[in-house]
């Protein structure tokens, strides 16, 4: 059979999402040769082999495409055939970066999850622990292209382990520029109300979780700012929360370990449930249910109520020992401030309003705010869109022929 040679340029969300890797393993399920590399606001795939390979690698293309990955356009044009001898994974090229869109923080997926409370990993209650397919994205970002160096992470060399699996194209944490390990990442630890440091590691969030469970108030430092964190069934330390925040009235969202958990407060129906579960795991404003086991003060005189899942390993540790424990996990910020997002700046302004505060030593590049979603006749509505969908370009049904700018309304 005769080869064929195709160049494809594939635009959308397919940098740090475990594009190339992806292209590089499909193309070797065929038997196909060429190269595939960035060229910033796009990837350019040159694939050669026979026809019939050819089209169901085309085909397959988006189909089995990372799961944070978005194609947006696939343009292909036969080619010259040039007799590559294998598929390679080319550097990116520099000067072309000036469209990247670089992709939003998701929630630790099921692998990285399962590898945190897996007591024969070197990733065993690691918080910190990420891969292509999930974690913080946009939030570390300070220049571009999204390269490590560029990012938060350059703060953190790689340990010899890390530096195998970023360099190995079949493993899922090849280029992701968020890895790292207890021996080469950031680092987390508990500080009382002066800010000195009573526990470090996996002990500090268990010891958070206690503190949580006795009534205190906790700062948790995330992705792209702090939560405010107090115990969501009891009465008491909701209602010292709203009193120390001078919030009487303001609903609070709150964080359960699971939909199993979520349903014995809230209504799951339909898209309600989908993006609660998601991976970019919203606030979503569900009904409560008639059975409504949590304080009352959480969401005072509401028939609904703000729920979100856990999207960080600190998160989803947190619920470790007290699996159907509910949080209340509200943005630090006072009225009419932006998010608290240094750990200097926590201990000053958070000062009076909080008991312990849960820190880590990676530095917040972009402030990004929990996303919040209604569900409306069976859709979606955005209250706030912000992470899980930041900065992903917004679609719209027509088109401008000039620039637009909006404000936070």
């Amino acid at each position: 059979m005769q080869n064929e040679a195709r160049l494809l340029h594939i635009t959308g969300i397919v940098q740090g999402v475990g594009f190339r890797p992806f292209i590089y393993q499909l193309a070797k399920v065929y038997g196909l040769f060429g190269y595939v590399k960035n060229l910033g606001n796009y990837v350019e795939v040159l694939i050669e082999g026979n026809k019939e390979s050819l089209d169901k690698f085309v085909k397959e293309l988006p189909e089995k495409k990372p799961p944070l990955a978005k194609v947006k356009e696939i343009k292909t044009k036969n080619v010259h055939f040039s007799g590559y001898s294998k598929f390679i994974i080319v550097p990116s090229e520099s000067g072309v970066f000036e469209n990247s869109i670089i992709p939003p923080d998701t929630a630790i997926c099921e692998q990285c999850r399962s590898e945190i409370f897996d007591p024969s990993s070197r990733y065993f209650h690691y918080p910190f622990t990420v891969c292509t397919n999930c974690g913080p994205r946009y939030t570390t970002v300070r220049t571009l292209p999204y390269d490590r160096e560029n990012t938060t992470m350059a703060d953190f060399p790689l340990c010899p382990e890390c530096e195998i699996e970023y360099t190995d194209p079949l493993n899922r944490r090849y280029h992701a520029q968020p890895v790292c390990c207890p021996k080469c990442g950031p680092e987390i630890w508990l500080s009382d109300s002066e800010g000195n440091v009573l526990v470090k590691g996996y002990e500090a969030i268990s010891h958070a979780s206690d503190l949580l469970q006795q009534g205190s108030i906790l700062a948790v430092k995330g992705f792209g700012g702090f939560h405010i964190a107090c115990n969501a069934r009891e009465e008491e330390p909701v209602t010292e929360l709203r009193r120390r925040l001078r919030r009487p009235e303001q609903p609070f969202a709150v964080m359960a370990k699971s939909a199993v958990v979520a349903e014995t407060f809230a209504r799951l129906d339909g898209e309600g449930r989908e993006y609660l579960t998601s991976h970019r795991r919203p606030i979503t404003v569900l009904p409560r249910s008639k059975a409504f086991n949590l304080a009352e003060a959480v969401t005072p005189g509401l028939h609904n109520i703000g729920v979100m899942l856990p999207y960080t390993g600190t998160q989803n540790l947190l619920f470790d020992c007290v699996p159907d424990a509910v949080y209340v996990m509200t943005s630090a910020n006072l009225p009419g401030r932006p998010m608290v997002v240094e750990n200097k700046e926590a201990l000053e302004k958070l000062k009076g309003i909080v008991d312990y505060y849960l820190l880590h030593n990676r530095v917040i590049a972009n402030r990004n705010d929990d996303t919040v979603i209604r569900i409306v006749n069976g859709r979606a509505a955005f209250i706030r869109r912000s992470r899980g969908f930041v900065p992903e370009p917004v679609e719209l049904p027509f088109e401008l022929k000039a620039s637009i700018g909006v404000g936070a309304e």
